[in-house]
């Protein structure tokens, strides 16, 4: 059986469909032959150059088993209307407005959605796919990332659409570890990797 286009389209709905179970979609990475890094090789792939991720906090608090957790940079507003079509040149991402962090570096979020840009700089190789995860101490405040895939080949400070459900609102305190990402070896190196308008972000 080929798992090709239809690997991301599981993974996709994973993220969005809770009847998809974690034991289908563990199953699917490893019918695909997609492995995920460890602790160990996500440090040797930080030691190499380029480096996978830099830029970061503290990586002994912040590598995991199996992924790294992300730091809160920035948050900002969505203001105004947005517009995607089939091609980029009929998509228009609205204006975003930072919201400043106090003087002690903490930040209250009422229940709404927001952007958040991440401290790590993220350098993919070719080899490697990325899926970002919510911590769960951010899900037992009420609280969720949204985070599309990473594709090989990107380079950038990356962003996600962070949601607070809770109707209290919550506080997230600068540098705070918000999102795990996860690296999966793809089953051959590709040829030509991501080079979108987000190659780059958050860095120039």
């Amino acid at each position: 059986m080929k798992y090709g286009s239809h690997l991301l389209t599981d993974i996709y709905t994973f993220d969005s469909n809770i009847s998809i179970s974690y034991v289908r979609f563990i199953t699917v990475l490893a019918e695909a032959n997609l492995m995920i890094l460890t602790k160990n090789e996500i440090l040797e792939r930080i030691n190499s150059q380029p480096p996978l991720v830099k830029d970061f906090i503290d990586l002994n608090k912040q590598l995991q088993p199996a992924g790294i957790d992300l730091t809160l940079r920035r948050v900002y507003r969505i203001e105004n209307i947005g517009r995607l079509g089939f091609t980029n040149k009929e998509r228009s991402i609205p204006q975003w407005v930072e919201i400043e962090f106090d003087k002690n570096d903490w930040l209250f979020l009422p229940s709404g959605y927001y952007i958040v840009q991440y401290n790590e700089v993220i350098h993919l190789p070719l080899d490697l796919l990325g899926i970002g995860k919510p911590r769960s101490s951010l899900l037992r405040m009420g609280a969720t990332i949204f985070s599309a895939v990473w594709d090989p080949g990107y380079v950038g400070r990356g962003v996600g659409l962070l949601v607070v459900f809770n109707s209290s609102g919550i506080f997230l305190k600068k540098n705070c570890r918000i999102l795990q990402l996860c690296f999966f070896k793809l089953s051959q190196k590709i040829h030509e990797g991501y080079s979108g308008e987000y190659y780059g972000e958050g860095i120039t």
